[in-house]
């Protein structure tokens, strides 16, 4: 399925994440082995986008809460049943 938010095209997650943001998602997560100069770096540029948009983080607490309360449903909880364990055979037990 494809979803486009003005004129981008998202079709991920993680392109919805980045159109909700407007940055991309691995500047807040990072990127798997990322070397320590530039995991720095990364934290850098998003303080830096914090610094200039003090109000994003409420904004986004906003967004999620909207998204909670639109579609509760995500948050469905369903308990999984265990299987029963099998008894194990033990090697010269008498039956």
């Amino acid at each position: 399925m494809r979803t486009y938010i003005g004129h981008p095209k998202a079709v991920s997650a993680d392109d919805f994440a980045e159109l909700a943001l407007g940055t991309p998602v691995e500047l807040w997560f990072g990127v798997k082995g990322e070397t320590d100069e530039e995991r720095a770096a990364r934290l850098d540029a998003a303080r830096d986008i914090l610094a200039e948009n003090p109000e994003m983080p409420d904004d986004l607490i906003r967004i999620a809460a909207g998204v909670v309360e639109a579609h509760p449903e995500l948050f469905d909880v369903i308990p999984l049943v265990r299987p029963a364990r099998r008894p194990v055979a033990r090697k010269g037990a008498a039956a």
